[in-house]
């Protein structure tokens, strides 16, 4: 990964926040899934691929990515 996995265009149009898993060993790269205010993510709104991804990033938090953040979609 050379930067964070991006939410694909329609996915980000209904969220209003991202949950970023940020790698703990290459900077820069990461997860970044569409969510609500809260960290809840729609997971039936993502596309296989994104979803696959941010359960991969839940499964190596603290080996592979930190713990997730939630901050305004851009």
């Amino acid at each position: 990964m050379g930067h964070p996995t991006s939410t694909p265009p329609g996915a980000a149009q209904a969220a209003s926040h991202e949950l970023c898993f940020l790698s703990l060993y290459r900077p820069g790269t990461g997860v970044v899934v569409p969510c609500d205010p809260a960290g809840q993510v729609d997971l039936d709104a993502l596309p296989e691929r994104l979803r696959l991804s941010y359960f991969g990033a839940r499964a190596l938090i603290g080996r592979e990515y930190a713990y997730p953040v939630v901050q305004p979609a851009h």
